[in-house]
């Protein structure tokens, strides 16, 4: 814009008297000084329309940070989340079993029965998650030392042959793992491995007169295994129907009657059918003085899992002398429909081992394991008492 600056100089005045124009003392001296005008540079200020045209607006934007607790909220909730997701998608995946299980004693003097239990006890085969859960009931007789045994050896010899590396089917998994228990129990007996504190060293030298029935079942998410060597059991309830997935090896049972006959030895009735007037039972491991009459091969069946199947009974036969399998199917199955599945706590990976009466990861399981032992011995049952109940429902 264009800069002015004035300068206007204005001379003394003399002031004479009125009238007296002819006076050159009496004439107004005025001095008058031409105006200067001086101007600035035209570009140095734009005009004031442009500037009002080129201002900008300037937004500020203040950061508002939000309190810390509502951070931190955030923040587990999001971890909670993903934590459920993996929890549900495990669950999912492995089927993460529910289970109960009760020992007791009953009538007997001493407890000779023992209990397994190893929820993916296999951990992964060739990279990929198994989702394979252990289940074990093993009833001693003559001493606990053989039962004691098969609990701490024989899930861990199915997971070698498992392991081995040469894809063999589940049949030939499991008779190699019984006959290799067999094995090592009478090697463990023969070199004279139980304590002055077992009471069988009183009656044999070599504890030759102790075994100890087999029922264990491998659950993996689309089938269950089960492999059977003595008078114990495995039934599974399916849609309210007991179904039976094991047969009980009793010396009068036609094919196990001939196969002792033609080894060469007796089936005589001494308050009920026993080999050699001895053992109430036909297949046992242990018991190295009954062979070849009393072997250790199990029979093994393999059941493809649905939606309808509902639990999984493995019991000694201080349940099932006295207790049917429908029945026992429907007090299973009354204690698991009163409850809507829960899922245990403890993170895929962990073992858990249980042997004490009442241990459990599931209450209604529990509570179905603990009333079908209170119904055995409410029927007089004279032998010691062992019940697993597994939840084979698949509602998440």
């Amino acid at each position: 814009m264009a800069g002015m600056c004035c300068e206007v100089n204005i001379g003394e005045t003399e002031t004479t008297v009125p009238g007296d124009r002819s006076s050159k003392s009496g004439r107004r001296k005025t001095e008058i000084h031409q105006l200067k005008f001086l101007r600035t540079d035209s570009s140095a200020d734009p005009p004031l329309e442009n500037v009002k045209n080129k201002r900008q607006k300037i937004k500020v934007t203040v950061p508002v940070s939000p309190p810390c607790e509502c951070i931190n909220a955030i923040q587990n909730l999001q971890v909670k989340e993903k934590q459920l997701e993996t929890v549900t998608e495990l669950n999912r995946v492995l089927e993460w079993p529910k289970f109960g299980v009760t020992s007791v004693c009953g009538r007997r003097r001493e407890m000779e029965d023992a209990v397994a239990i190893h929820p993916c006890f296999c951990g992964k085969i060739n990279d990929i998650s198994t989702g394979l859960h252990f289940f074990g009931v093993y009833d001693g007789h003559g001493c606990s030392h053989v039962a004691t045994k098969c609990k701490e050896r024989m899930h861990e010899i199915v997971k070698d042959e498992l392991k081995s590396g040469e894809d063999p089917s589940w049949n030939e998994i499991m008779f190699k793992s019984f006959i290799k228990m067999d094995k090592e129990v009478t090697e463990w007996s023969t070199n004279g491995a139980p304590t002055s504190t077992c009471r069988c060293e009183l009656q044999t030298p070599h504890c030759d007169a102790v075994g100890s029935t087999a029922v264990v079942a491998a659950v993996t998410p689309d089938k269950i295994i089960v492999s059977n060597c003595g008078d114990s059991r495995a039934v599974l309830c399916r849609n309210g129907v007991a179904i039976p997935l094991s047969t009980d090896h009793k010396p009068d049972r036609p094919d196990e009657l001939d196969r002792i006959n033609q080894a060469g030895g007796r089936v005589i009735f001494w308050d009920g059918p026993r080999v050699l007037g001895v053992l109430a039972m036909s297949r046992a491991i242990g018991d190295n003085y009954l062979k070849p009459y009393v072997i250790p091969e199990p029979d093994v069946t393999i059941t493809e899992r649905t939606a309808d199947d509902e639990c999984l009974i493995l019991a000694s036969d201080g349940l099932w002398d006295v207790v049917t399998n429908e029945v026992a199917c429907g007090v299973a199955r009354m204690c698991l429909r009163s409850r809507k599945p829960s899922y245990p706590s403890q993170s895929p990976g962990n073992e858990t081992t249980v042997t004490a009466a009442g241990e459990s990861s599931d209450k209604a399981c529990s509570d179905a394991s603990i009333l079908l032992t209170k119904l055995a011995l409410a029927r007089h049952s004279s032998d010691n008492v062992s019940v697993v109940v597994v939840d084979l429902r698949k509602e998440l």
